[in-house]
């Protein structure tokens, strides 16, 4: 972001950080910046590092989206996702935990743990805490989506590995922007509260330090630019004596030009025993080559993602002419689905800004989730929305992306899935509908035709699901008002 425009952009962020009180993801900070606190200019300055150009949206799309899922998470996702394990020595016994008890954690970390409400290991914990925090130590590479609980496990090695006596850093942490770096040091906070011995610094662009001082803190969190800067232009980190590098979220990372090489430079500083973590939501080509590049002999953690089903989902369409007649229909078919909560999908944020409207005209409780929000503004649509205070939420396929609801038993697509090419996206329609007929309960999809293009649209979409899609007559709403209750 230019200079001349940062102090606006962070009084912007800071004014939509405030209207959401319980969501704001950092207290106003001390000075000095340091011991988990990070300058008000530093939040500004900082908060420069993670902006991106207009023409990066996916790439701001991806960051976004990572911490919107940290903000609106409160508990670990209900996977039923299987862990895969690639060992770097196949022939070594594999070792997994039930109890946080059987890893032998130091007393203080037991209590943070247990503090934070994780009552036992999930899934990916109970296989990656015994790797990470084994002698000698073993890097790790790992696919873990938002929700699984894997910043609490690099969290937990990290201060496991660190020696509180040694007053200079020992595990260095790198996050693709400020906020997720943020995120990151709220559960270091959480988990080392009865650990006070053991300090945190963030690496973050704004955060001016005296030069040719050393750090005393023994864990630093921040983005790879100012990272690499503190380890090798302005010394404050001795990168020779660091225990632990973990590179969250390898995927965003990648996607912003600049971080992949700034994490190269700064893991080749590293001692050569120095333990390598590396977590990405995805593992594309792309992160891969990356991950390899950043980790040697490591052992490797994928979930086996099940597929999803849609044999409790029941499938309707709607024939109109013209967006007016879709929309007519939607209020003729709302009356039934208020019963429940339902997810309304358009295909641009023109289109769903324009049916929020004028649903709310028509005396409907409704959410709009837009791109041009603000992280943590979405963050609080979707806490509303999750809380039952609207029953209603219109969006678009950006916003809702990684978003869970258990709640929502109906999904509409006021416009059918299609990719860049307008041929139908059925990966999109299949994660669009998934949102219902969730957890063995039974679900409803009804999708809005409005021409023959959108039609042959829909055929194409039942032969690759080979799965009935029946046509709705809105006057007979007594089989979807049952579903939908």
């Amino acid at each position: 972001m230019a200079t001349d425009s940062w102090a606006q952009a962070v009084d912007e962020q800071e004014a939509a950080a405030e209207s959401i009180g319980s969501l704001q993801i950092k207290d106003k900070p001390e000075e000095n910046g340091r011991a988990a606190n990070a300058t008000d200019s530093t939040s500004a300055a900082a908060k420069s590092e993670g902006d991106k150009p207009a023409d990066e949206d996916d790439k701001d799309d991806k960051a976004a989206q990572s911490l919107l899922n940290k903000l609106i998470r409160n508990n670990l996702v209900n996977t039923t996702n299987q862990v895969e394990v690639l060992q770097k020595d196949p022939n070594s016994p594999l070792y997994s935990v039930k109890s946080f008890e059987e890893l032998r954690l130091k007393p203080q970390l037991l209590q943070g743990v247990y503090g934070m409400g994780f009552n036992r290991p999930s899934k990916i914990q109970e296989t990656a805490l015994p790797m990470m925090l084994a002698e000698p130590p073993q890097n790790l590479i790992a696919q873990s989506q938002s929700g699984t609980g894997k910043t609490a496990a690099f969290v937990l090695a990290m201060l496991s590995h660190v020696d509180p006596n040694n007053r200079y850093p020992q595990c260095l942490c790198v996050s693709p922007t400020y906020e997720l770096a943020l995120q990151t040091g709220k559960v270091i906070e959480q988990m080392g509260k009865h650990y006070p011995e053991v300090q945190l610094v963030y690496a973050i662009r704004g955060n001016k330090l005296q030069r040719g001082m050393k750090l005393q803190e023994q864990i630093v969190i921040g983005t790879p630019g100012t990272m690499l800067d503190w380890c090798s232009k302005f010394k404050f980190i001795d990168p020779k004596k660091v225990k632990v590098f973990v590179l969250d979220e390898a995927d965003v990372m990648i996607a912003t030009q600049g971080h992949q090489d700034q994490s190269i430079r700064i893991q080749r500083m590293l001692p050569k025993n120095c333990q390598m973590l590396l977590f990405s939501a995805t593992f594309e080509e792309s992160v891969w080559n990356f991950a390899q590049r950043i980790v040697p002999d490591p052992n490797i953690i994928k979930l086996k993602r099940e597929e999803e089903t849609l044999d409790t989902i029941k499938q309707y369409y709607v024939l109109c002419n013209c967006k007016e007649e879709k929309f007519q229909a939607l209020c003729n078919i709302y009356g039934a689905i208020t019963i429940a909560q339902a997810m309304i999908f358009c295909h641009t944020r023109k289109t769903a800004g324009w049916l929020a409207g004028e649903l709310s005209r028509e005396g409907h409780q409704v959410a709009l989730l837009s791109g041009e929000m603000q992280v943590e503004q979405r963050a609080a649509v979707i806490e509303r929305f999750r809380d039952g205070k609207e029953k209603v939420l219109v969006t678009t396929n950006v916003c809702a992306r990684g978003i869970d609801v258990e709640q929502v038993s109906v999904v509409i697509n006021f416009d059918l899935p299609v990719d860049k090419d307008g041929n139908p996206d059925n990966e999109t329609y299949l994660h669009r509908i998934g949102r219902t007929g969730r957890f063995g309960k039974r679900g409803l999809a009804i999708n809005m035709v409005d021409s023959k293009m959108s039609m042959n649209i829909l055929n194409r979409i039942q032969e690759h699901f080979n799965k009935k899609i029946e046509k709705l007559d809105t006057d007979d709403l007594d089989e979807i008002e049952k579903i939908a209750s």
